[in-house]
C-alpha cells in the first residue's frame, strides 16, 4: 500500500531535533557566561596574591619598609612595576574597577572588586579573603 513512500525525517520530527539542540545550546551558553565571571574572579585573586608576595619583596630590599604612607595604587610600595602590572591585571578582570590601595610604612592592605560580587583584599600581615565592603584600614578583616 505504500511503497512508493520516500525515506527521510517529517518535518516535526526536524522541529523538534532543532528545538532541542537550540535549548541545549542556551544552557551551555549560559554555564560559559557563569565560568567567565568565575575565571575573572580567579584573576583577580591571583594578581592581588602577587602583589602581596612582590610587596615583601619590596618590603626586604628597601630596609623593612614599605615606603611612604598613602592611601592610592601609586604609593610607593606600589609602583613597584610588577605590582603596577598586576594592578593593571586585576583592573581589567574586575571590569576596570579601580582598586584600593593603602599603606604605611610598616603595612599595606590592597581590595579589589571581584565579578560575582564582594571585595578579595590581600594585606601585609598574610591575610587574604572575601570582605563585603572595600578595606579602609592596613589590613583585612
Amino acid at each position: 500500500m505504500y511503497k512508493n513512500r520516500s525515506k527521510g525525517f517529517t518535518l516535526i520530527e526536524l522541529l523538534v531535533v532543532i528545538a532541542i539542540i537550540g535549548i541545549l545550546s542556551a544552557v551551555v551558553l549560559a554555564s560559559l557566561n557563569t565560568a567567565r565571571t568565575k575565571g575573572n574572579d580567579a584573576a583577580v585573586q591571583s594578581d592581588l596574591s602577587t602583589i602581596r608576595t612582590q610587596a615583601e619583596i619590596y618590603y626586604g630590599n628597601n630596609n623593612n619598609s614599605y615606603g611612604t604612607a598613602g592611601s592610592s595604587c601609586a604609593a610607593a610600595v606600589f609602583s613597584d612595576p610588577v605590582i603596577t602590572r598586576a594592578i593593571a591585571g586585576a583592573q581589567t578582570a574586575n571590569g576596570g574597577t579601580a582598586l584600593t590601595c593603602i599603606n604605611t610604612t610598616s603595612a599595606y592592605a590592597v581590595s579589589s572588586v571581584l565579578p560575582t560580587g564582594g571585595f578579595w583584599c590581600v594585606d601585609s600581615n598574610g591575610s587574604a579573603g572575601k570582605e563585603t565592603a572595600a578595606n579602609t584600614i592596613e589590613s583585612c578583616p
